[in-house]
């Protein structure tokens, strides 16, 4: 389910809301909180307005809000917007759109 935010990311850069790890592995073997990675994946929630190049001219990003994508593991910032934990990357930490 995609949340409204009240935050608009500059130039190329978007805001993402991690996607939650699954707690148990495809064995059945249950994961404890301490022994899980922070997860890859995420969902754009909102997009900057893109980066203009040395005429002017504005190049908009290739990802929009709504779409599932895989990030660089040490990419971007973990930031709280009203209370909720995000990451805001650059564009080009985003290393793939899921599901196209």
């Amino acid at each position: 389910m995609m949340k409204t935010v009240n935050f608009v990311p500059l130039k190329d850069r978007v805001l993402v809301k991690r996607v939650d790890q699954e707690e148990k592995t495809p064995g059945g073997i249950i994961i404890p909180d301490t022994a899980k990675e922070k997860p890859v994946e995420g969902e754009i929630l909102a997009v900057g307005t893109g980066l203009r190049d040395d005429k002017g001219v504005l190049h908009a990003l290739d990802v929009k809000v709504g779409d599932r994508v895989l990030f660089a593991k040490w990419g971007g910032n973990e930031v709280k917007v009203d209370g909720e934990e995000y990451i805001i990357l650059k564009e080009s930490d985003i290393l793939g759109i899921l599901g196209k």
